[in-house]
């Protein structure tokens, strides 16, 4: 099945590219959540006059983004937890842990843009990645810390 993307989908494409893939994932996955449209003749042709309006799109949401960047470059986050022997945390903390903190401070930021390879489980700085769009990649420091 041929789809135009409507929005960037991690590991198939970015918006307004034309992609196969398998039936049952457009028909089920894309489709309805409207990330991307069947790649008839007609919005084929409509897709072509679209890129510069894509493109216009992309450049504002990255200078957001830019903009955004600068702003959380200067947050950090303080996130204080009950702690057992050796400094290590009763639970852990998860990308919605730091996105809440954040927004105590002024930063909304979606949790699906912390990048977290593992939730943190010990107390001690870290430093966190927020991807805020595919080119612009801000880095905050985020303190864990035993609760008194």
């Amino acid at each position: 099945m041929k789809v135009i993307l409507r929005e960037d989908v991690a590991n198939l494409g970015k918006s307004g590219e034309l992609v196969t893939v398998k039936d049952g994932f457009g028909r089920n996955y894309l489709l309805p959540r409207k990330l991307a449209v069947l790649a008839t003749e007609q919005n084929v042709r409509q897709l072509e006059h679209e890129r510069s309006v894509i493109s216009a799109r992309n450049a504002k949401l990255k200078g957001a983004a830019e903009e955004q960047a600068k702003k959380i470059g200067a947050v950090k986050a303080v996130i204080r937890r009950k702690v057992g022997e050796q400094d290590k945390l009763y639970g852990s903390v998860t990308a919605l842990d730091i996105a809440e903190a954040l927004a105590a401070q002024g930063q909304t930021v979606d949790r699906r843009h912390i990048h977290l390879p593992e939730p943190i489980k010990a107390t001690g700085q870290y430093e966190v990645e927020l991807r805020l769009h595919r080119d612009v990649v801000a880095k905050i420091k985020v303190e864990v810390a035993a609760e008194a």
